[in-house]
């Protein structure tokens, strides 16, 4: 008797990980929420310091038209 009611146990606990969570379905899809909206390709640039890639419009420039991640990388200068 006791057995069974293991084995139900496993199965009803099984069954409520695989089927339990309504929630996580209507969820979109990890790759879906990661793309920029409407699906554009984004210009990336190198840190010239660095090498980092990142976005052209979050670069900072300095007077050469040189891109950097960040001030403190514009200010060291490039490498």
């Amino acid at each position: 008797m006791i057995k069974w009611l293991l084995v139900l146990l496993v199965v009803v606990v099984v069954g409520s990980l695989l089927f339990g969570r309504g929630a996580r379905r209507d969820a979109p899809p990890p790759a879906a929420r990661k793309r920029p909206p409407g699906g554009a390709p984004v210009a990336m640039l190198s840190c010239t310091h660095c090498g980092v890639h990142l976005p052209a419009e979050d670069a900072v420039r300095d007077g050469a038209d040189r891109a950097f991640c960040s001030d403190a990388h514009r200010i060291a200068g490039p490498r």
